[in-house]
């Protein structure tokens, strides 16, 4: 392990995040304080439904509707406090585990900066006349700005810090969170659309599908590394990446 790469590529993502949300902040549009505390509140507590993605030594949370909707909606300020605040809740070190400071700090940032980056092609998506206008399309593209945000980050750092190939890290953990990423655009396009008919107060009443959607994830990469390794006991998701 180099640890002086990784602290430089840590360092990296720290500027990065910094630049592109204070970029974004620019950008942001009208704040909606109490939607805004509704999806803080669900986002912090998916959080910590996490599983361990086999293969590769970090989690995947399932809050990932929630973060999508507050891009969508909200400010990119109170999208990025979202998201630096459900990131922590879900990096913070159980009970007995060590905290580690450089796991948050790079979580944080590489967060930071998937979530501006989605929020600035979102609006610009929905906002400029010479593009095809259409939400879904905005969705789409903000989504796969935070899928590239988040993996490929991780997918580097783990190769740096275990000695292994970035593209094929990359191509594994891409694998692994694309269809849950395919599922995350359909729960977010469910929540845009009982918006106008049902309210906010029913639209966010998704919180059960994403634990079913927890509890099928555990379930089916749980069953994979009982298969890959018969005699190895599977532990439960640990905190960050």
């Amino acid at each position: 392990m180099n640890t002086r790469h990784i602290k430089t590529f840590i360092g990296a993502i720290m500027l990065t995040g910094l630049g592109t949300a204070t970029y974004a902040g620019f950008k942001s549009h009208t704040p909606h304080a109490y939607f805004a505390l509704g999806v803080l509140a669900l986002a912090a507590a998916t959080s910590r439904m996490k599983v361990k993605l086999p293969g590769i030594n970090g989690n995947m949370s399932v809050n990932l509707p929630f973060l999508l909707t507050a891009v969508a909606n909200l400010s990119a300020v109170e999208a990025v406090a979202i998201t630096c605040i459900s990131t922590m809740v879900q990096c913070w070190a159980r009970k007995g585990a060590k905290f580690n400071p450089q796991q948050m700090a790079f979580n944080l940032s590489m967060m930071v900066f998937a979530t501006s980056s989605a929020s600035l092609i979102f609006h610009a998506v929905t906002k400029s006349p010479t593009l095809w206008h259409s939400s879904t399309l905005a969705l789409v593209l903000g989504t796969v700005s935070l899928f590239l945000g988040q993996t490929a980050p991780v997918a580097s750092i783990v190769a740096i810090s275990e000695s292994r190939s970035a593209r094929q890290v990359w191509l594994n953990l891409a694998q692994l969170s694309f269809p849950y990423y395919v599922v995350s655009v359909g729960v977010t396009s469910i929540v845009q659309a009982m918006k106008s008919q049902l309210g906010w107060g029913l639209a966010l009443a998704v919180f059960p599908v994403m634990y079913i959607i927890h509890r099928s994830y555990r379930m089916y990469f749980k069953a994979m590394a009982e298969a890959e390794h018969p005699s190895l006991q599977v532990r439960a998701a640990g905190a960050g990446t």
